[in-house]
């Protein structure tokens, strides 16, 4: 039986690479699909991987005929360089991605977004990302899963964070402070986030569902127990 096929947009990141790297060690690696704008380098195991600019991922997506798909876009305003660019990968890259899947006829899908996230705040960071989350929803999947998780822990390969790094030295104390509904602002270790969607890519049940730090740590749970 041939495995169906699932679909990863932003492997290159740090919860897109553990998660790849996660499905190939599981032997998970049939059918995986990786879709990213330069070359990769290393083993991907049996992934099938596709390069080009995001001006084709609409029709690599619609050949692809994915049943479950993965975004894991994502930029910093500092990486971006504007507050445009940065709109235009976390809101409006990650809802075309979305749109395009939806159209090739994928049924569940998964997308890493961020505690907070608000299409009416006035932070704009949570605003773009709020607002993302409201162009996946309008398409109605049969199932939707947003991530939110609190502060990313992890190596970044690619990415260096000055102010997260900072954060991240300060969050063993910060965590212990953080209690009850304030533990979605706990920070996170990354490879909790993939192991919960490794999980998740197991789930048939329609429905839309938000995950914010307990519940990633419930499914990062079942996924590893």
């Amino acid at each position: 039986m041939m495995a169906e096929p699932v679909l990863i947009v932003g492997a290159t990141g740090l919860i897109g690479n553990l998660l790849v790297r996660k499905l190939i060690a599981d032997g998970r690696d049939e059918g995986l699909h990786l879709l990213v704008r330069k070359p990769l380098d290393g083993d991907y195991g049996a992934a099938t991987i596709h390069v080009a600019s995001t001006e084709q991922w609409p029709d690599i997506i619609d050949d692809i005929k994915a049943v479950r798909a993965v975004s894991c876009l994502g930029s910093t305003m500092k990486k971006a360089g504007s507050k445009e660019a940065f709109a235009a990968v976390d809101r409006d890259l990650v809802g075309a991605v979305a749109k395009a899947a939806k159209a090739a006829g994928v049924r569940q899908f998964i997308a890493v977004s961020s505690t907070m996230a608000n299409a009416q705040a006035s932070q704009f960071y949570l605003k773009v990302k709020g607002q993302a989350e409201e162009l996946m929803r309008a398409l109605q999947f049969d199932r939707l899963d947003i991530i939110r998780p609190g502060l990313l822990r992890g190596e970044r390969t690619n990415d260096a964070r000055l102010g997260e790094s900072l954060a991240i030295i300060a969050s063993p104390v910060m965590d212990r402070l953080l209690h009850g509904s304030l533990r979605r602002y706990r920070s996170i270790d990354g490879r909790d986030v993939s192991a919960a969607i490794a999980a998740l890519l197991t789930e048939d049940a329609a429905g839309d569902n938000i995950y914010e730090n307990d519940e990633i740590w419930k499914w990062a749970d079942r996924e590893t127990a």
